[in-house]
């Protein structure tokens, strides 16, 4: 007899776990597929400290061959949906395209940026959502603060010493934070040029505090760290438009900058809304053991899902990584029990709390509920990190270690040479060879 085939599309948190779980669990009795464009897992809470030059970028990148080897990767980017012909279409990274019939099916596209509808902040702003994005701007950081020391004008030098990040949740609030620190050490080395100074770093928020989303006394212990660091805090504030000289803000000042990052959150992956199913949210509805009702063989998780929160009867789960991963290794169990290993579960989750990383030896954590500040709080946190990995925590630990005794090497690797990554707002046009069949897999 031949095997059932489980294909598995997105391999972030949710479909790496699913995955994963799913190959422990009926092991060589079933093909298990994995369609994402590229060949690895993103630990996506540590691409800050990428950005911030304290962590090589394949550090926080798991490879998918070798973590799961019970697994055959497709690459492409999944374009299409056919449920009543159960195969999933995708265009592979060179223009080719290809469908993957399947038995069983998991959607977990995971997220991207959400665009708000300010002027210039597509051409303008940098989003921070993967590799490429935390390269640029570890590129572009560096870059600004070299330029700065030899600028023609003292305006000008200002310019490209200020940074701007709108989004006070997770990512801006680690990013503005790590940022301070690597703009700070980079200045103390600069002792050429006409222009000197400090860099200037500012946080924008809507909002009426920092990490709006989590516990007031985490909020606060992030906004005293940032504010004594040097970072303005502005919440109740947004960018009403952006330009190549930098932002307007709503309250009518304009901050000249030739940097402004992204970060006010996310939406679900466009191919969602495509695939025709009901929505709640942007986001496919699911039963409480992830089953898209009507189509028995179909399974969300993570972003792309909207899962009952059972311990708030009528409400949905967070998009947070925690609830993706756990979400992703049940989809893989259910599945599995589908084909006859196991029973089905429906999904419950217990908060284990949070943590945000600061830089340095700062962080700001409620592990178990238990609010922690400080270095203590810094340990927890980069602890939780490496439980939380699925791989490389020897090569993390070893960073850690070197940039805790080394100064770190600020050059300009080059490796996003375009003049900026676009905000990842939408599936990527990949185009298709011309007259070129799709490759039935």
């Amino acid at each position: 007899m031949s095997r059932s085939r489980v294909v598995v599309v997105g391999a972030g948190f949710a479909g790496f776990q699913a995955a994963r779980a799913l190959s422990r669990t009926v092991r060589d009795r079933a093909e298990i597929v994995l369609l994402n464009p590229t060949d690895y897992f993103l630990y996506l809470p540590l691409l800050p400290q990428v950005a911030a030059g304290i962590l090589e970028p394949r550090r926080v990148t798991v490879s998918v061959p070798d973590a799961l080897p019970r697994v055959r990767l497709v690459l492409g980017e999944a374009t299409g949906v056919d449920l009543a012909d159960r195969r999933v279409h995708y265009a592979d990274p060179e223009g080719g395209s290809g469908a993957l019939a399947y038995d069983r099916l998991v959607l977990a596209v995971g997220s991207v940026n959400k665009l708000l509808p300010v002027p210039g902040i597509a051409d303008h702003a940098h989003g921070f959502r993967g590799l490429p994005e935390a390269l640029y701007l570890r590129d572009h950081i560096t870059r600004q603060i070299e330029m700065a020391a030899g600028a023609a004008t003292a305006e000008e030098s200002a310019s490209r010493r200020t940074f701007v990040v709108v989004g006070a949740g997770y990512t801006g609030t680690e990013v503005a934070a790590q940022g301070k620190l690597f703009t700070d050490a980079l200045t103390r080395r600069q002792r050429t040029g006409k222009h000197h100074g400090r860099a200037r770093w500012l946080l924008l928020d809507v909002a009426d505090r920092v990490l709006p989303g989590l516990d007031r006394r985490l909020s606060s212990t992030a906004d005293r760290v940032l504010r004594r660091r040097g970072v303005e805090v502005r919440t109740g504030t947004s960018v009403k438009e952006a330009t190549q000289a930098g932002v307007l803000l709503d309250d009518g000042e304009f901050i000249d900058t030739r940097t402004l990052v992204w970060c006010v959150g996310v939406r679900p992956d466009p191919l969602v809304s495509e695939v025709g199913l009901p929505l709640e949210r942007g986001r496919l509805v699911v039963d409480s053991r992830l089953n898209v009702p009507g189509y028995p063989e179909v399974f969300a998780c993570g972003d792309a899902a909207a899962v009952p929160d059972r311990t708030r009867p009528g409400e949905y789960t967070a998009m947070t990584a925690q609830h993706a991963s756990r979400q992703g290794k049940l989809a893989g169990l259910n599945i599995a029990a589908t084909l006859g290993h196991g029973e089905q579960r429906s999904y419950e989750h217990h908060d284990l709390g949070f943590a945000v990383d600061l830089g340095g030896i700062q962080a700001a954590a409620n592990p178990l509920g238990v609010p922690l500040s400080g270095p203590i709080a810094g340990a927890v946190t980069r602890g939780y990190h490496l439980a939380a990995m699925p791989g490389n925590r020897v090569r993390v630990t070893a960073d850690w270690l070197l940039d805790a005794v080394l100064p770190r090497q600020s050059v300009q690797l080059g490796l996003v040479r375009s003049p900026q990554v676009p905000l990842d707002s939408a599936s990527p046009e990949v185009p298709r060879l011309v007259g070129a069949p799709p490759k039935e897999q």
